[in-house]
């Protein structure tokens, strides 16, 4: 197990109790190691020396019998012009905590936040003016990229904190920052906390239970968002999941907004401003048709009565590019401003599904739209002008964007490449489950990082 360890008197204390308690498990035959993460911001003078504590601590306790161990990293680069100091430091420190606790195996990182963070956290956003995310602050645990990161001690007192490390005599370093009124947090803590404190004693209990009706609270809606994607969410062609302009007219403003922000989570690259939401509702029913509403790299766009959200066309490269598809897994394709992603086909599949051998897509072609090609999207159909075919399966101008995929065939030396896969429409009906070696079938991801 880590253990996110700063230094100061939390992170101190969560890892020593932590550490004291994998000894007792030892003695009953589980052989535990607590593992401290530690971050080296380079902000700080002092920071070298606070690396240099922590490395005899560790020392020190496992001369007592501790089991514990030490790793660090030190963030690279500086925050960049007009770039939050907080925000930086926040997001290089998550990314190498999450880093550090993959590569030693850990499944399992806790954080030494406490009751009086969790109601800073709710009292900060709520003078931000969040809605009930923001005013759910911090969960108790949450899974990312396969570790989930826990906040053992969410609920329990500072007091009760600081209490462990008097009676333990445990020293801590103290962050010089913490005393800078520039920062928001250290101006709660500095000046207002104090006066709350004093006019209302119990604050801290209050504040910190009100963020757990907000988390509470946020599941409930959750919930009814995932049951309201169920009736009104349905797949579209070339697309993410499009939303039924008739759920405008079915649900209350309340609940659709709910469901629009639950589509836009799913759907968008990064979070959804209000701004958006608010638009939608505003907008959307009345709109006409082909309507768009931009969102960052995506575009919302109104289409055969749903909504849909449609990557932002890239523009297209000046020549025709070669890849290797013919390998599972995910292959950049910068020329485009995309991704493939390859997927084996397993099991029994029939030759006319959406696959083809991997040796057809060992050197295939990527090319922009000229305006001649022919396709054909179903066994025993006429072959159509692209157009045409994308016209008829519904799919709206922003969601043709991409490569067409065009392969050499085995026994057609001399012949031109033949078209074999199109954006939003998938496999040419006369290619599928042609080809050598395994089954593989295609998808493009637009602007994926």
């Amino acid at each position: 197990m880590a253990v996110a360890w700063s230094g100061g008197r939390d992170s101190t204390a969560l890892m020593h109790a932590t550490a004291r308690c994998a000894q007792a498990l030892a003695h009953e035959g589980f052989a535990l190691r607590v593992l401290g993460l530690h971050v080296h911001h380079g902000l700080s003078p002092h920071a070298d020396a606070w690396l240099a504590h922590l490395q005899r601590q560790v020392e020190t306790w496992r001369g007592q019998g501790l089991p514990v161990t030490l790793q660090w990293h030190r963030l690279d680069g500086v925050p960049a012009a007009g770039e939050s100091i907080e925000a930086w430091a926040r997001s290089g420190r998550h990314a190498a905590l999450q880093a550090m606790a993959r590569a030693a195996g850990a499944s399992l990182l806790m954080l030494a936040h406490h009751r009086r963070d969790q109601a800073e956290t709710w009292l900060l956003q709520a003078l931000r003016g969040a809605g009930l995310a923001g005013l759910a602050a911090m969960p108790r645990q949450q899974a990312r990229g396969g570790l989930v990161w826990a906040r053992p001690w969410l609920e329990q007192p500072r007091a009760r904190i600081e209490h462990y490390v008097q009676a333990r005599g445990l020293v801590h370093i103290e962050d010089e920052s913490n005393a800078d009124p520039r920062f928001a947090r250290n101006r709660l803590r500095l000046q207002g906390w104090p006066a709350l404190q004093a006019a209302f004693p119990g604050a801290e209990a209050a504040l910190a239970q009100s963020a757990r009706w907000a988390q509470e609270a946020g599941e409930l809606l959750a919930e009814l968002a995932q049951d309201d994607a169920q009736r009104w969410l349905e797949p579209a062609p070339g697309a993410l999941p499009a939303l039924r302009l008739a759920a405008f007219e079915a649900l209350s403003r309340p609940r659709l907004s709910n469901l629009l922000r639950h589509w836009l989570q799913r759907s968008l690259p990064q979070s959804a401003p209000a701004s958006l939401v608010t638009r939608l509702l505003d907008e959307a029913a009345a709109a006409p048709a082909g309507a768009s509403w931009p969102a960052g790299r995506r575009v919302v766009q109104k289409h055969q009565g749903q909504l849909l959200v449609l990557p932002v066309p890239a523009v297209a490269p000046a020549q025709a590019c070669r890849m290797d598809l013919s390998t599972p897994g995910l292959h950049a394709c910068p020329a485009f401003a995309g991704c493939w992603h390859v997927a084996l086909v397993e099991g029994v599949a029939e030759p006319s599904s959406e696959w083809v051998g991997s040796s057809l897509l060992r050197n295939v072609i990527l090319r922009p739209r000229e305006g001649s090609e022919q396709f054909q999207r179903a066994p025993g159909t006429p072959p159509r002008a692209l157009k045409k075919a994308w016209q008829a399966a519904g799919v709206p101008a922003l969601g043709r964007g991409g490569p067409l995929v065009y392969a050499d065939f085995p026994g057609e030396t001399g012949a031109p490449p033949r078209l074999l896969w199109v954006p939003a429409l998938g496999l040419d009906a006369r290619c599928r489950g042609q080809g050598e070696g395994p089954r593989l079938r295609l998808r493009w991801l637009p602007d994926a990082r």
